[in-house]
Order: structure tokens, then C-alpha cells, then sequence
């Protein structure tokens, strides 16, 4: 049987993500997917944008929260009536905050294949160490 550390910040954090969701809802736009997880040194953050170049997407991070921004446009279809529309279009915004102090001055993206991924270092002094007992 394996026990985890419970972290009631994380599960308010998740809750106020949750709630942010839930008041964004009625906003015109999409909600790309995400995939936020943690490595021992470092956020990885991986986005679904088909369809997005790269000036289309706009990632800023501040105060341990970082935001991803960008605008799908809809082009003109040659129709006089839809009869399904199932691909989202127009802005998007999605926020993440982060539980550990990060390196904002190493943050890096790359976008391959309409997959963003954003990485993000946190600073050497909240990576936790192993001493060696001797």
C-alpha cells in the first residue's frame, strides 16, 4: 500500500481552477485541453491548439501563475446552413497556479504538431535535496 502526502493547498488550488472553469463557461470561446504535471525540478504543460500558429498564442508568467492566451479564427465557409459544428473557435484564456517558486527567466515553449508544451524550472532552492548520510 503506498501513502501520499496530502496537500491541502494543491486540492484548494484545484478548486479554485475548478471554479475559474466554471465562471469562464458562459464565455464565447473554447477551452483547449491541458495537461499540467510536475517533475522533481521542473511544470510541464502541454496544450492541444490545432490550428494555432505561434503569434496566434500568448503566454505570460506572473506571481507563480502562468497564462495561456491565443484566438482560433473561424474561416468563411462557402454554406448557407451548418449541420454540425463541433471544432471551437475564438479566444481562449486558461490559468494555472503554480505551488512551488519558478525560474521565470528560463520558462521555454515549443509548439510541434498543434501541441504546445511549456516548461517550466522551478528555482534551485525549492528543488528538495537527498543528503547523504555518512
Amino acid at each position: 500500500m503506498a501513502f501520499t502526502h496530502w496537500d491541502p493547498l494543491r486540492d484548494l488550488l484545484t478548486l479554485q481552477e475548478r471554479i475559474d472553469r466554471l465562471a469562464d463557461a458562459g464565455s464565447p470561446g473554447w477551452t483547449p485541453p491541458v495537461d499540467l504535471y510536475e517533475t522533481q525540478d521542473r511544470f510541464v504543460l502541454t496544450a492541444e491548439l490545432p490550428g494555432l500558429a505561434r503569434d496566434d498564442i500568448d503566454i505570460q508568467v506572473t506571481d507563480g501563475t502562468i497564462t495561456i492566451q491565443g484566438r482560433r479564427q473561424s474561416g468563411p465557409v462557402p454554406c448557407e446552413q451548418y449541420h454540425r459544428v463541433e471544432r471551437g473557435h475564438g479566444s481562449f484564456v486558461r490559468r494555472f497556479a503554480l505551488t512551488t517558486p519558478i525560474d521565470v527567466d528560463q520558462v521555454t515553449a515549443d509548439l510541434r504538431d498543434g501541441v504546445l508544451t511549456v516548461s517550466v524550472p522551478k528555482v534551485a532552492s525549492a528543488i528538495p535535496r537527498r543528503i547523504d548520510v555518512s
